[in-house]
């Protein structure tokens, strides 16, 4: 019986360490994590809903709907309208895209179920003119809505331009009319037209704050025109420079509720030679910057050198230049003497010429510059660290390529960063890759 007793003490002993052991580390794991959060952990059903619902903003929507079955609670937050808000349709082709496509089911499903609640719409489609189409079947089933900023991207050209001009100005006039509420609209390379911008204009005049349709062949001055007269709440413009004119900029500077803030210009030639590029007048800009001192004007050129001639002979309020293409010496001359209101300049190639004087000029004339890139051009460190020391720490952004640097008897690479980083009051270095 004694040795009996004594087993039956040791069988009852084991459970009871293990069942210390596992106490020991549940108020380990309580200390550390809280126990709220312990169980929290343990049960996904019982998260809270705004919990869920920052999981499901992360997710594609094929996930977001797989997510929706795990239990009914997270099924409830499937559908709160907050998830609906902001939404990006994804259209591609499967045989000729390495994009995801939004299952046809789900579109249907969120339209049927979502329509009224989507706020910030966004079309990605490929380059295939049914993908475009299908986005332009979508935006015609967007009846119930009241969106107030739509977007349409093209991953690759043409896309949207191969689209009958009547079947998509058609489905935007489905928008323009419903939503009475547009702020934002970014439709570059696309069919618009001058008819569609005027329904536009009828019906969300007083909410439009941006517009940005670059690549437009179908809208005309006097489409923009339109919308400059209407839209007293205008911010933001882009387009291409074919559109821009003296009247353009004298009706923006003349609506006195009219306040631009950015004016972005797209200077794109596709047949070198082709294209001649009209002037615009000192007197048209100098307009548009006394009626909105502080607008930035953004000019983006993809042109090839013999087109340069019409820009820059006279004084541009221009605040950021981009040149994608070579750009020469004679130019980047003109805009030291002619862009005093320059804040950020991209100067993405040019010749294999020392461009040290056209920088020294550009640091002498424009005070305002804050950011510089150079790619594949040519500077001398001793240029370039004179170019620096002019500009002094109001130089914030400085990318340049190892490259473009030529060593001269007075700097060697080694020494120029040290040169440079004293004159910026930071530590400075050359970009492998600029980073602009």
């Amino acid at each position: 019986m004694k040795r009996a007793r004594q087993k039956v003490v040791v069988e009852n002993e084991a459970p009871q360490t293990s069942q210390k052991s596992k106490k020991q580390k549940t108020c380990l794991y309580d200390s550390v994590f809280g126990e709220s959060d312990l169980h929290a952990s343990m049960d996904w059903g019982s998260l809270p809903h705004h919990v869920i619902l920052r999981i499901f903003q992360f997710l594609p929507l094929v996930d977001r709907a797989r997510a929706s079955s795990v239990c009914r609670r997270w099924n409830e937050v499937f559908h709160i309208p907050d998830l609906w808000r902001r939404f990006e349709f994804e259209l591609s082709q499967p045989a000729t895209s390495y994009l995801k496509s939004t299952h046809p089911d789900l579109i249907q499903q969120i339209i049927k179920r979502h329509a009224d609640h989507l706020q910030y719409v966004s079309f990605k489609v490929d380059s295939s003119t049914e993908s475009a189409e299908a986005a332009c079947d979508i935006l015609s089933q967007l009846v119930n809505c009241s969106i107030k900023t739509l977007g349409l991207i093209s991953t690759a050209k043409p896309s949207f331009m191969n689209v009958s001009k009547a079947h998509f100005a058609s489905a935007l006039t489905v928008v323009f009319v419903n939503s009475k509420s547009l702020s934002s609209i970014k439709i570059d390379d696309t069919p618009l037209d001058d008819p569609s911008l005027k329904v536009l204009v009828a019906n969300n005049s007083d909410t439009l704050k941006l517009l940005k349709m670059s690549s437009c062949p179908h809208v005309s001055p006097a489409g923009i025109l339109c919308v400059a007269d209407q839209c007293h709440g205008l911010k933001e413009l882009a387009l291409n420079y074919y559109i821009l004119s003296d009247e353009l900029l004298l009706a923006l500077s003349s609506e006195k509720h009219v306040d631009l803030e950015h004016l972005r210009i797209d200077v794109v030639s596709e047949n070198p030679g082709q294209v001649e590029f009209h002037t615009i007048k000192k007197q048209s800009w100098d307009a548009l910057v006394k009626h909105s001192p502080k607008v930035n004007i953004v000019m983006y050129f993809f042109l090839y050198e013999e087109e340069f001639d019409a820009f820059f002979r006279e004084e541009t309020p221009v605040t950021h230049l981009y040149f994608g293409r070579a750009v020469s010496k004679a130019m980047l001359g003109r805009i030291g003497m002619n862009c005093p209101r320059l804040i950020e300049l991209v100067v993405c190639a040019n010749g294999l010429q020392p461009l040290d004087d056209e920088l020294i000029r550009i640091a002498e004339r424009c005070k305002n510059l804050t950011a510089m890139g150079l790619g594949e051009c040519e500077v001398t460190c001793r240029g370039f660290i004179e170019f620096v020391k002019m500009c002094g720490g109001r130089l914030t952004q400085l990318s340049i390529m190892e490259e473009v640097l030529i060593p001269d008897n007075d700097y060697s690479l080694d020494r120029l960063h040290l040169e440079v980083s004293k004159h910026l009051g930071r530590m400075w270095f050359p970009d492998m890759m600029p980073t602009w």
